[in-house]
């Protein structure tokens, strides 16, 4: 059980230290880094004590990175309190754990993105990311909204390329050149279209760009990882599952990868056909209490828990949390 009776002021003073000794001990960027769900009371409240046991969950799936807000996250639905607030108590929840801890700090503009950056240095996490800004009219506001985060840290920074303003996309080209500028920023999440044509464009410019990785529930991960990417983003849920398809992968067992990822594929299908399907695992694996989600409202009948139940006996090989 987790309480949170200490003063901000405690917590930041704390959370500093521990800080100062992760980026000491800098952890790679590669790998399975899970983008943390938000765990939300009856009432719709985030419920923090559930975001702590949340990291206890990764810890335990095996998992190279934890990432929190994102897109996954609800984070659009977030106050910005709640967000600073998030971030302290899974600051202190990841110490002395192995994943690799990373902040969103995106905002629809540049200077509501510096707040939240400024706010994670102070927790000091592993990395950052940014979604793209929603406010921006043109590439070049892009360009000057991530070259000046980059500016205001050192931390390996992740450019996401999806979830910004509708109708501009960051060229390959102005991430590689924001790479050379700026070497903690070339790291990217790759999900803009043609995905696989701009993730081998991005390698390409290997070792500016220090690491690619995809999103989209890792349903490209088999041939992302034969092309030599560096890793996926996905949901939460099935964490240690995506765990083990890495690991079989690059050991070199890749029959036992597509075994285990033809499996995961089912409920990932089941995701989209079944809205509420991530809750419904979430609380069934006592991750969460409750199926809460502030973006969608859904009711699992009877059947739809049916069917969650039997692609999910799937995997049950593979679990190890």
């Amino acid at each position: 059980m987790y309480h949170y009776s200490f003063s901000r002021r405690q917590v930041l003073f704390g959370l500093g230290a521990m800080g100062l000794a992760r980026a000491a001990n800098a952890k790679p960027m590669r790998g399975i880094f899970v983008i943390m769900a938000t765990p939300f009371t009856e009432s719709k409240d985030v419920d923090y004590e559930d975001l702590a046991r949340e990291v206890d969950f990764m810890d335990r799936c095996g998992v190279h990175g934890t990432v929190w807000p994102q897109l996954a996250s609800e984070y659009a639905s977030l106050t910005q309190p709640e967000r600073m607030k998030g971030m302290e108590v899974l600051a202190k929840a990841s110490q002395g754990k192995k994943a690799a801890l990373v902040f969103g700090v995106q905002g629809p503009n540049l200077d509501k993105a510096m707040e939240y950056l400024q706010h994670a240095e102070s927790l000091a996490p592993d990395a950052l990311i940014a979604i793209p800004p929603t406010e921006a009219k043109s590439v070049d506001d892009f360009r000057r909204y991530y070259a000046g985060l980059a500016a205001a840290t050192k931390r390996p920074f992740f450019v996401q390329t999806t979830g910004g303003a509708k109708g501009i996309t960051p060229p390959v080209e102005m991430m590689t050149a924001l790479a050379k500028e700026f070497p903690h920023l070339g790291h990217i999440k790759e999900e803009s279209d043609p995905v696989i044509e701009r993730m081998i464009g991005l390698s390409a410019h290997r070792p500016a760009v220090k690491s690619v990785f995809s999103g989209a529930a890792g349903k490209g991960m088999m041939y992302e990882m034969r092309l030599g990417m560096d890793g996926t983003m996905p949901g939460a849920p099935f964490s240690d599952v995506y765990v083990q398809i890495w690991d079989a992968y690059q050991s070199g067992n890749r029959d036992k990868a597509r075994e285990i990822f033809s499996k995961l594929l089912l409920m990932v299908n089941l995701d989209q056909v079944i809205p509420g399907t991530r809750q419904y695992i979430m609380r069934k694996r006592g991750v969460f209490k409750t199926m809460m989600s502030r973006r969608q409202t859904f009711k699992i009948t009877p059947a739809a828990a049916e069917e969650i139940e039997f692609q999910f006996a799937g995997l049950k090989p593979y679990l190890r949390a």
